[in-house]
């Protein structure tokens, strides 16, 4: 049997990351597909995560797939799109249907018209946007809540409520239309969070209820799971690139150094170490409170067993463990990339990226909701392609 081999690309808004794994065989053992190679370009041309400049995006994508290909001696052809950025959000819907079946057994159908139906309440108050994941949170018969999956049971009326991912239409098709330009064909798409979710949290985290914040150049995008199943996704405008920016003027130094002393490297300015623990706390928390803030909205303030679970280019920060313990009253940590991959990956960053070849080899069997998600995919895309020149 031939090799399968799957990509996944991440357009971050300070690195385009792209990982390549080769899918196990049938006869081999389970577990996470190993990377066979990676590749990654400076972003140019984005801004919170939507284009700004369609030629300068095309060249760091068309560089880091090149890496890619040469690292894998693979061509690649194909490939699971990560979307981000500020344009990303969430709405909740109740949906409810009529049982189809006179001996009022609920089947698979009436699940789905439930799902349809939760859709259609919102499609009027979401104008310019397009759902990427529907995302079924709980079910009631003939309103008595359900635990697990009513799919068997019986009732008159289904009734579910529904965590709809949407992000802008027009984001959607700039992204897909430069990644297209390159050749690549975008088998589907996968917000963000989701995707590094795959990679960064055991089932454990998903089932006791904990918040992955991914801090990236210029947004903070977080997913908060409860019961193994994604019940919230936010992202925010603000990220690392604003604590550079504040270290560079706090302590008068040029950007380029603010980064390096950000980073932990050698720089040749001088500051006062307090300072500095100063200017990166107060950014931090900032960040914090409206993660904080959030958890507030949704009832879950203080109330996620597993915690949060701290990734993406800003994680490396020395402070931020202590500083989301404090400000959030939850247990945190750093996550951790599986060592496994022959240092193919380096660190959290590549989370989405590699989150993303996970989904695709899957073939939509992940628990807990992303297996709903994908089922979307293929019909988005044919929906808006028609729209492409």
């Amino acid at each position: 049997m031939a090799e399968r081999y799957i990509t996944g690309i991440d357009v971050g808004t300070y690195q385009i990351k792209v990982v390549v794994v080769r899918a196990p065989q049938k006869n081999e053992a389970r577990g996470l597909p190993q990377i066979v190679g990676t590749g990654f370009a400076e972003s140019r041309g984005l801004r919170h995560g939507y284009i700004i400049n369609e030629s300068d995006v095309l060249k760091s994508i068309r560089s880091a797939v090149s890496q890619a290909e040469k690292a894998t001696g693979q061509p690649i052809h194909r490939a699971f799109l990560s979307i981000g950025g500020i344009g990303l959000d969430e709405i909740h819907a109740r949906g409810e249907v009529i049982t189809s079946r006179a001996d009022s057994e609920i089947t698979q159908t009436d699940i789905d018209k439930a799902m349809v139906d939760s859709e259609e309440r919102i499609s009027d108050k979401i104008p310019n946007r397009k759902i990427l994941h529907a995302i079924p949170l709980g079910f009631s018969i003939d309103g008595e809540k359900v635990l697990g999956r009513p799919h068997g049971m019986k009732g008159t009326k289904l009734e579910v409520d529904a965590l709809f991912v949407s992000c802008f239409e027009q984001h959607l098709n700039d992204l897909v239309q430069a990644v297209e330009s390159t050749g690549i064909v975008v088998d589907d798409v996968m917000a963000s969070p989701l995707a590094g979710s795959l990679v960064m949290l055991t089932k454990a985290q998903k089932r006791a209820g904990c918040v992955l914040a991914n801090i990236g150049a210029e947004t903070v995008s977080i997913v908060v799971f409860e019961n193994g199943t994604p019940i919230s996704l936010k992202v925010f405008p603000i990220g690392s690139s604003d604590i550079t920016n504040d270290i560079a003027l706090g302590l008068k130094i040029p950007l380029e150094e603010a980064e390096k002393i950000k980073r932990g490297n050698p720089t040749s300015s001088q500051y006062s170490k307090r300072r500095l623990d100063e200017i990166v706390g107060a950014r931090l928390s900032d960040i914090f409170e409206l993660i904080d803030s959030h958890l507030k909205r949704i009832h879950r303030d203080g109330l996620l067993p597993a915690g949060i679970i701290i990734t993406g280019g800003g994680s490396g920060i020395t402070t931020i463990q202590d500083l989301a313990r404090a400000a959030l009253r939850l247990p945190s940590r750093i996550a951790t990339l599986d060592p496994s991959q022959n240092g193919k990956v380096r660190d959290a960053s590549w989370a989405v990226a590699y989150g993303l070849c996970i989904w695709g080899v899957s073939g939509g069997e992940e628990e807990g909701g992303i297996k709903i998600a994908r089922r979307t995919g293929n019909a988005l895309l044919t929906w808006f392609k028609q729209f492409l020149p």
